[in-house]
């Protein structure tokens, strides 16, 4: 790896660090950023996923303030991202590397969706709050479909990832009865959580060749994005909220379509 290479790495976590506290979808920059310099895709997606680990931890770090008075939905949340990132985490072990590097562009591209539409969603989530707030109406602290559908977006972090925290944001901000920024943070703890079971389970069967799967997590990767992304992660706490997010869609919309184009050529 080129000393330039490293740097493209290194400078790709900490965007995807800072993207992933405000935003989400961080991975729709380091994970095509890997492909581009020829990492095979389940290797990418392995260490890409034990990089932004601790990124996810500084970013709810930074988020502590909100998460004040949030441990109990925090605890009974974390049970239902934990047992599903590691079903997805299993599935990409066990399924044939073909069958995720043919799905790899059909995720991309659902990604991008979820974050071109994510404004769009966060407006209805907080106009149906002002409907039932004016209405009179008693929320409840959480709706009953919260876990299985928490569940369900670990299980696709573990697997893949891209828009994982905008996926959850829109089941968080409709499921429970919570303002935005509070949800936020509880969002980047469950993140930082499914990635971290999905890179262990990565370590613990890749590295010792279980489950008869032949991919490797490339430590100098995760090095490099995970330094990147503590950067990130402390930057989008204290400062990304300020940026205009508009620019950060736009960044991941454009490296998430270049990512698929390339895919498609090779």
């Amino acid at each position: 790896m080129s000393p330039l290479e490293a740097a493209a790495i290194l400078l790709a976590g900490v965007g995807a660090g800072t993207i992933n506290t405000v935003v989400g979808s961080g991975t729709l920059i380091t994970f095509p950023t890997l492909l581009a310099l020829g990492v095979p895709p389940v290797t990418a997606n392995m260490s890409n996923s034990l990089g932004l680990v601790p990124g996810g931890v500084a970013g709810a770090i930074g988020y502590r303030r909100e998460l004040t008075g949030q441990r109990g939905r925090v605890l009974r949340l974390l049970v239902f991202s934990t047992a599903g990132g590691a079903l997805g985490a299993v599935l990409l072990l066990v399924l044939p590397p073909g069958a995720f590097e043919a799905i790899v562009p059909v995720l991309i591209l659902l990604g991008i969706v979820l974050v071109i539409v994510q404004p769009r969603l966060s407006r209805m989530v907080a106009e149906r709050a002002e409907r039932r707030a004016a209405a009179g109406v008693v929320p409840v602290e959480r709706a009953w479909w919260v876990p299985p559908a928490v569940f369900a977006t670990g299980l696709y972090g573990g697997y893949f990832g891209a828009a994982q925290g905008v996926l959850l944001m829109g089941v968080l901000g409709i499921g429970v009865a919570e303002s935005l920024q509070r949800l936020n943070g509880v969002k980047n703890v469950l993140v930082a959580v499914v990635n971290g079971v999905a890179g262990l389970i990565f370590v613990v069967v890749a590295e010792l060749g279980l489950l008869g799967t032949e991919a490797e997590v490339d430590w100098l990767l995760v090095l490099l994005i995970g330094t990147g992304a503590i950067a990130g992660g402390f930057l989008g706490a204290a400062v990304g909220r300020r940026l205009p997010p508009l620019v950060l869609r736009g960044v991941i919309v454009v490296v998430g379509l270049v990512a698929v184009a390339v895919l498609f050529v090779t």
